[in-house]
């Protein structure tokens, strides 16, 4: 992810650019030795609640399904630079389908430099050329606040990417005043990360996020803050 903020004196660039060098590094849970099992659960949602087996900076999903909402099985890991996003969120992506490559062979496939991975036609092209498919799709989400129009694709998308095992990968630009939790609430955060599930009940999406800020790897999230988070970038879906 990239930061941005006044109080940060560190240069920044294109988007995938972590401001502090460590924070959401694949050592900074290293001391996490044990295995350690965990269940996600949406706060009064009727979603089945999503397992999660934690070792340091790995994480493994369960698949799940109920008459509303779906889960996938997937291969967590946090990003192994401040600017591998992008590379981290593919990787995630790719694992519900196949052993996906490291973040490293990814990163080259991706182009990504420490300026991060530009533009999420790259992802798209990898996400299909490591599957050998034509699934994936860029999508942009120009206009913000999105059109109506926009968040109804965003969710037809969603719901039968995750039907079909494909999770999607979103290009996001979180402000202070709109984040997920646990980013710092001073920065603008440009960043990628991955959806791996919804409920369709709830209108909430279960999101992999490489970045694990305050140790926030495995949640749900909104559907509308989701769809508030990607203007102007895109998604793969």
């Amino acid at each position: 992810m990239r930061i941005r903020s006044m109080a940060v004196t560190v240069a920044l660039t294109a988007t995938g650019l972590l401001a502090a060098p460590g924070v959401a590094n694949a050592d900074a849970d290293a001391s996490r030795k044990a295995v350690v099992s965990q269940v996600v659960a949406e706060p009064g949602g009727s979603a089945a609640p999503v397992e999660v087996t934690e070792k340091g900076s790995r994480a493994h999903t369960r698949a799940t399904e109920t008459k509303a909402a779906k889960t996938l099985e997937v291969d967590y890991q946090v990003q192994e630079t401040g600017y591998w996003c992008g590379p981290a969120a593919t990787r995630i992506a790719l694992s519900a389908r196949m052993g996906p490559p490291s973040q490293a062979d990814l990163a080259a496939q991706l182009g990504t430099t420490e300026n991060g991975t530009d533009d999420i036609s790259q992802v798209t092209s990898v996400l299909n050329a490591n599957l050998g498919t034509g699934w994936y799709e860029s999508k942009y989400m120009p206009d913000d606040p999105p059109s109506q129009a926009q968040k109804d694709l965003l969710w037809q998308d969603i719901v039968l990417d995750i039907d079909n095992n494909y999770p999607l990968v979103t290009n996001i630009v979180a402000p202070p005043g709109n984040q997920p939790p646990g980013y710092p609430s001073d920065q603008t955060i440009y960043h990628y990360f991955t959806v791996i599930g919804y409920d369709d009940a709830n209108k909430t999406v279960l999101i992999a996020d490489p970045a694990s800020f305050s140790g926030n790897q495995i949640y749900w999230l909104s559907f509308d803050q989701l769809a508030s988070l990607i203007p102007p970038k895109g998604y793969a879906a």
